[in-house]
């Protein structure tokens, strides 16, 4: 019974990091940070019926970025014995097998959910998904390139998923019987997030290969850290991100309508100083140090999916 249970343990410990946790994270923050702002927007009620179709517009985009994710792993068992070895096909805890049979279960599981709840979501999920599949499948494999591999990145993450989600879940609070996607304004707020994000994620996006260089040398992926250097990307994604800040900082005096400006500016000054503070501290030469800092640049991320809704509601 003991050596059972901890079997299943440690398969479900596989699999949460088969998942890649910190994108997870990111989805269910996202998700559920656009459902408050959609409710806070139309004045809608957070309903049980509500609720419930929101959590299945969750569990469609997890089966999605475990699609994602999943593919990516599968794609990339050699680079990431070398850049990744704690990830469980790279460290033989999942057999290729059993990697392929959770990708299938979990892509199809995603598009069919999406379609029973409508356009706008099969539209992110499904759009996602195929960005998702050329970034990784041969012959396409958009990751080789540095340009694509961003684009695709900041792409689902920036634009698709804050535009689409929104949409989603103001079809569902607002006109649940309209089974065409009628389009909606989207409101200023949103798209000062969606700005926000975009920028953001470009930034997520070049950061996340400066840990990776030695296998994404060995086998020839090109990424800008390779091209420029280490050094340099750190520094544009630092700045990167500092352009995000200071565009919602911007933006906060032209959303008082909409959202609490005093709370949105402090916060973001607040979020913007830790950025600083932190990466004062990072020693380049140090793998350890550059994987650290990049998954606060994470916790930044989620951050802003707290921070926003907030000031939408107070």
């Amino acid at each position: 019974m003991n050596g059972s249970l901890l079997s299943l343990n440690g398969n479900l410990y596989a699999f949460w990091k088969f998942s890649r946790p910190h994108t997870i994270i990111g989805t269910t923050l996202s998700v559920w940070g656009l459902y408050a702002i959609a409710i806070a927007l139309t004045g809608s009620s957070i309903a049980p019926e509500n609720l419930f179709y929101a959590s299945l517009t969750w569990l469609a985009c997890l089966c999605g970025n475990i699609y994602i994710v999943g593919l990516n792993q599968l794609e990339d068992i050699e680079i990431d014995r070398i850049n990744k070895p704690h990830l469980p096909i790279a460290s033989g805890e999942f057999t290729i097998n059993r990697g392929r049979a959770i990708v299938a279960i979990t892509g199809v599981s995603a598009i069919a959910i999406a379609l029973l709840q409508g356009p706008w979501l099969f539209a992110t999920v499904g759009i996602s998904i195929a960005l998702g599949t050329a970034y990784s499948l041969p012959p396409i494999r958009l990751k080789r390139f540095p340009f694509w591999a961003s684009f695709c990145i900041y792409t689902v993450r920036g634009i698709i998923v804050n535009l689409g989600l929104f949409l989603h879940h103001h079809w569902l609070l607002t006109h649940p019987e309209n089974l065409t996607g009628e389009v909606f304004d989207i409101p200023l707020a949103v798209w000062a997030l969606t700005l926000f994000i975009l920028i953001f994620t470009f930034a997520i996006a070049i950061f996340k290969d400066i840990p990776d260089i030695e296998g994404d040398k060995q086998y020839n992926i090109t990424t800008f850290t390779i091209r420029l250097g280490a050094p340099a990307v750190f520094n544009l994604a630092r700045w990167t991100i500092t352009v995000a800040y200071f565009a919602i900082l911007l933006g906060g005096f032209f959303l008082f309508i909409s959202v609490n400006p005093i709370f949105l500016i402090a916060s973001h000054l607040f979020a913007l100083g830790l950025l600083w503070w932190r990466t004062q501290k990072v020693d380049l030469k140090e793998r350890s140090q550059i994987a650290s800092c990049y998954q606060f640049i994470w916790k930044l991320f989620f951050l802003e999916y707290l921070i926003f809704p907030a000031a939408c509601w107070f």
